[in-house]
């Protein structure tokens, strides 16, 4: 273990929050998997709900591992020749969404042969923050224009906006923000960015507009929703949603100060999604205020540390990848907070690291490796590069000793035949073939 620890690299803090947030994560997914536990076999017995998040932590971890030893500038490339992919698993799960719990949830794909949902537009996000990252650093010296930065970087922006709107509208909204905080923190030209902004809610508007034309078509079946949680959160009207904030502010209001206990919610038995969107809502019951502000802050000195990585980047696009990828998982989680005490409308939106699911678990884990890659110090980097070295000089030393082996065997099998040629030119052979009584018998006659 303590050899694997010595062989993490980049910030060490990082590590630490991240490692901690994991590690808490454990007894509210626990305990809030309840209701899943009787509704999917009837026993309430979520000790396959633990294992099952134990193992997407474990997974997510040796992701964050594999994904920190890259160097960081190889996403780059990975992000032009993943732009398209995305687009083409956005669209296919736009198309080829399934059911899941009754619900619309055209945002998921399921695995083939193995058989686990995965959301797309978790992988988009971070491909396509890298993707603007590096155009911004691409950029950097040189006058930007608007036609030529909507050709290369906002159409492509747009494009996955495009895939992604129909079917979840929050995280749309959020990579849309979180791409103009970017380019404004990359000095793209503020009077630029009002344009785009300008563009985007036309663009909102006009979708808007379609979907009352065409009500029942599948590809606008969310606009209904979006207006109902939007109406619901600005007036009394019951609704599910309103139920869901409702059994989510009396979990808040019964925890206190100090909570009632561990694995003592009430509330988790009747709050749809407890170990998931309303997480949070679970904890501040079981662990009171302390816990709760625990979780923020926890929170909040990974924004800082984020600021900090970003500050010590030796690059540009270093830092804009450490902002893209880091700001985005505190957001989040700071909106799944605000959603647990009614300062927002339901958006669905997990508790990075916290909440229950394997592919959102596994995003998160991928953005923190590459911002952990980031990280990594100088010294580090030429450690990597000089075990890189000797690997490679150890292998050309194998290589130059079997060259050398085939060579010595190649040489010693042309002197056996030279030797061969020589003796059957001079008719000299050691294998006599003639009858060894010819000479007897040649003296006897």
């Amino acid at each position: 273990m303590m050899k694997l620890i010595n062989n993490l690299k980049g910030d060490k803090v990082i590590w630490t929050f991240v490692a901690l947030l994991a590690l808490f994560s454990f007894m509210p997914v626990f305990s809030a998997s309840s209701n899943l536990a009787y509704m999917g076999h009837g026993t309430g017995n979520t000790l396959g709900y633990l294992v099952k998040h134990f193992g997407h932590i474990c997974i997510g971890f040796m992701i964050i591992y594999w994904i920190h030893k890259v160097p960081y500038h190889y996403f780059r490339a990975i992000s032009l020749v993943a732009l398209p992919v995305v687009w083409l698993l956005l669209g296919y799960t736009l198309v080829k969404g399934t059911v899941i719990a009754g619900a619309n949830a055209s945002r998921w794909i399921q695995v083939p042969f193995i058989g686990i949902t995965f959301q797309t537009s978790t992988l988009a996000f971070i491909v396509l923050m890298v993707f603007v990252a590096r155009y911004l650093s691409k950029k950097r010296d040189n006058p930007i224009t608007f036609k030529s930065s909507f050709i290369e970087l906002w159409i492509p922006v747009f494009i996955t906006l495009m895939f992604i709107l129909p079917a979840n509208f929050s995280t749309a909204a959020l990579m849309f923000s979180m791409v103009l905080m970017l380019v404004f923190i990359g000095q793209y030209p503020l009077k630029y960015i009002a344009i785009i902004i300008g563009t985007g809610i036309l663009a909102f508007i006009l979708f808007v507009l379609v979907s009352k034309a065409f009500p029942d078509a599948k590809f606008f079946s969310r606009v209904k929703t979006w207006e109902s949680r939007l109406e619901n959160f600005t007036t009394d009207k019951p609704d599910e949603d309103d139920y869901q904030i409702e059994k989510a502010k009396i979990a808040i209001a019964s925890g206190g100060f100090q909570g009632l206990g561990p694995g003592k919610s009430v509330q988790k038995n009747f709050l749809p999604q407890s170990s998931s969107d309303f997480i949070y809502a679970i904890i501040v019951e079981e662990y009171g205020l302390i816990g709760g502000l625990t979780i923020l802050g926890l929170y909040l000195l990974l924004f800082f540390r984020f600021i900090v990585a970003a500050h010590k980047a030796n690059s540009l696009f270093g830092k804009l990848v450490v902002v893209g990828l880091g700001f985005p998982i505190v957001f989040q989680a700071l909106i799944n907070m605000a959603v647990a005490v009614e300062l927002l409308p339901v958006t669905g939106q997990t508790l990075p690291l916290i909440s229950s699911g394997g592919s959102s678990i596994w995003m998160t884990c991928i953005a923190l490796g590459i911002i952990i890659g980031v990280t990594k110090k100088e010294e580090e980097i030429a450690q990597e590069l000089s075990e890189k070295e000797q690997r490679e000089a150890t292998l050309k030393r194998m290589i130059d000793a079997q060259i050398e082996r085939e060579e010595a065997a190649e040489i010693a099998l042309q002197a056996i035949e030279a030797s061969e040629k020589i003796e059957k030119t001079n008719g000299y052979s050691i294998e006599d073939q003639s009858n060894p009584m010819n000479a007897v018998l040649k003296n006897r006659y």
